[in-house]
């Protein structure tokens, strides 16, 4: 098993949409899928949610771990472990950076998988009728990788 450069590291956030966030939740760590852009002008991760118990957690307790994995065998393999910061967003930045997260994630799945969604509906998480999506980001503080060859 070998390190991933920093390099190597943004390679693997950059080149994909889907991973999986952690946080705790009433004393209790939690960790769920969920779909994200990288956004290298801000060295950050950007993301949506409904309201719930997920934002909820973030917003008490605003460290979060993310993880990124390429697996294509057991002994093939590419992980990277992302520490950072959960950071609500409103307002134009918010709808600023939810344009930049469907065009981003497009730009990703049209590279990766040769499809081309129309709609963030089509790659990520249905907001509930009635509901405002919550916009955030995941200010990296920390990221490291492993890979299997």
């Amino acid at each position: 098993m070998n390190n991933l450069t920093k390099e190597e590291c943004l390679a693997l956030l950059s080149n994909n949409y889907l991973g999986r966030i952690a946080y705790v939740l009433k004393g209790v760590p939690e960790i769920i899928p969920i779909t994200y852009y990288y956004y290298p002008e801000r060295h950050s991760l950007i993301s949506y949610s409904s309201p719930g118990s997920k934002i909820d957690a973030m917003r008490i307790n605003n460290l979060v771990s993310f993880q990124v994995d390429e697996i294509s065998a057991l002994d093939n393999w590419k992980s990277v472990l992302v520490f950072g910061e959960f950071e609500e967003l409103s307002g134009i930045d918010a709808k600023h950076l939810l344009h930049v997260f469907s065009k981003g994630v497009k730009k990703v799945i049209l590279e990766k998988e040769k499809l081309r969604p129309k709609f963030i509906s089509d790659f990520s998480s249905k907001i509930e009728k009635d509901s405002i999506p919550i916009i955030y980001r995941i200010n990296i503080r920390e990221i490291k990788g492993k890979q299997k060859l």
